[in-house]
């Protein structure tokens, strides 16, 4: 599961001015709008917010229905994060540069075509396809959403708006897992995509009516870094393939280094395009800042550890313990509750601890849960079994999540602060989809029962293994790190990806950075 780290939008920076002040000095009365777009906005983003715990809970149900295999359970998850994640800083730019309104609706548009698409999948390739095409759709949605309430609302009315934007991504993983195992229960796994068609078109039609539109840029297009965000995607696409085939063919196999030696040599072409353009994703200065490098490595570490464990808890708790979907999501709950809770209490303290110290306390106590949860492997009692583990992941994960959105910001100028928020975000996706890729491998046959418990185990043992190095990264890299007065982060509990493994795809105030260049 995961937590968003919460960074904290800053109007100014997208270049919206508040009000003007008044002849005596004090800001003049700004006019209130209508909350129709905002609520067509926060309708859109919901849908991308539930996404991936809605389905993490209906995987079980889905593996019946269209016979999956073990990696076709790892890449209905990971083409969806790996889409949304490695695209994301290209839909922020294209909402800079482009109408945002089109950009909206694009985005809207091609996640509801694509949840049509997956609900009527009568194959595991067509529900893959279908799920890499969402996840395109949510990373040019997010952006332009949070651009289209930035440039709709100002004064209180924008702050009110942003402040329900990061209750939404907070509630993400609660409401996820409940209306997932509602729905799977009820209607069957095709409900969890179809619901989202008439949201959508909905969605789009008041969209058409209501928002205004915006302008696109001269030379917008030759502006896009599309070859960078191609070869990114390319490679980490590669990335995971290499990783599923070390499972499925073994170290040895052609094709599992035919697939690792693409990723490599994608992956350089990336760093190089990066380089040479005039306009990259990311701009090379940004590699130079520490403490925002290793801060959103340690993100996609942990993300990756907790977007794997839900990933693998949600079949245990189904095809081992026998849990139906609904309960599986009740089941998920205390895990939210935990994140929540002690994502509070550390952003209560983190200005007296420091964000290292809290990082490593959070790893320390996931490391725990894991390694509880390894040993617990086989056992068919969910309260002797499973809760103990996962309320110690989750009490460990809130913490780690709110200190990295400090530490990462800590020595990221204000003129930077979009692109840098945004590569963390991009570190949380790609984590994820790495994350479920390699505990996948490392756990063997999901399919079956007896597979699923002898890999659940190993899987936990590999993960506390993860978290030992992400603490000695996070010792010998991330500075200590205290937050300005007044800025401590907050990271948001369980943003939407949550049980379903993505613990959070609800992209929180983060996201108001995200196309912020």
């Amino acid at each position: 599961m995961s937590a968003h780290p919460t960074v904290e939008p800053v109007t100014h920076r997208h270049g919206h001015p508040g009000p003007a002040p008044t002849p005596h000095g004090t800001p003049a009365e700004e006019p209130r709008r209508p909350w129709t777009v905002f609520a067509l906005v926060i309708a859109a983003q919901v849908m991308v917010v539930l996404d991936v715990s809605v389905v993490n809970v209906a995987l079980p149900s889905i593996g019946r229905g269209l016979h999956l295999s073990a990696a076709d359970y790892q890449w209905t998850v990971s083409a969806y994060v790996l889409l949304s994640g490695g695209l994301l800083l290209l839909g922020g730019r294209i909402a800079d540069l482009v109408d945002r309104r089109a950009t909206f609706l694009a985005g809207v548009g091609l996640f509801t075509a694509a949840s049509l698409a997956s609900a009527l999948a009568q194959e595991p390739w067509m529900l893959v396809v279908s799920r890499a095409a969402q996840g395109a759709g949510a990373a040019l949605l997010t952006p332009a959403a949070l651009s289209v309430v930035m440039t709709a609302y100002a004064g209180r009315q924008r702050q009110t708006a942003l402040a329900v934007w990061g209750t939404v991504g907070s509630l993400g993983i609660a409401a996820g897992v409940l209306l997932g195992g509602a729905l799977t229960s009820a209607l069957g796994w095709r409900a969890v995509f179809l619901v989202n068609v008439p949201i959508g078109i909905a969605v789009v039609a008041g969209a058409l009516r209501t928002v205004a539109r915006g302008a696109t840029r001269p030379g917008a297009l030759r502006r896009l870094d599309v070859p960078g965000a191609l070869t990114l995607v390319g490679g980490l696409l590669a990335l995971v393939s290499g990783i599923e085939a070390t499972r499925s063919a073994g170290w040895t196999a052609p094709r599992t280094w035919l697939a690792l030696g693409a990723a490599a040599v994608l992956l350089t072409a990336f760093a190089r395009l990066e380089r040479r353009a005039a306009d990259p994703l990311v701009p090379p200065a940004t590699w130079r800042t520490r403490s925002l490098v290793s801060a959103s490595g340690v993100m996609a570490g942990v993300t990756g550890v907790v977007v794997g464990a839900v990933f693998l808890s949600s079949l245990y708790l189904q095809d081992v313990l026998g849990s139906s979907p609904v309960v599986a999501g009740l089941q998920f709950l205390p895990l939210a509750a935990a994140i929540t809770a002690s994502a509070a209490v550390a952003s209560r303290v983190i200005g007296r601890a420091g964000a290292r110290t809290l990082i490593l306390g959070g790893l320390v106590v996931t490391t725990g849960g894991a390694l509880l949860l390894a040993t617990r492997a086989g056992g068919t009692s969910y309260a002797a079994d499973v809760l103990p583990g996962l309320l110690l992941v989750g009490a460990g994960v809130g913490p780690v999540f709110v200190a990295i959105a400090v530490a990462a910001m800590g020595d990221v100028p204000d003129e930077s602060s979009g692109v840098a928020s945004g590569l963390v975000m991009t570190g949380h996706e790609i984590g994820a989809a790495l994350g479920v890729a390699g505990l996948a491998a490392v756990a063997g046959d999901l399919a079956t029962t007896a597979g699923l418990v002898d890999g659940y185990g190993r899987a936990f043992a590999a993960t506390a293994a993860v978290l030992v190095a992400l603490v000695v990264l996070t010792a010998l890299t991330v500075p200590g790190g205290r937050p300005a007065a007044g800025a401590a982060g907050h990271g948001h509990g369980a943003h939407g990806h949550g049980a379903h493994g993505h613990g959070a795809h609800g992209h929180a105030h983060a996201h108001a950075h995200a196309h912020g260049r």
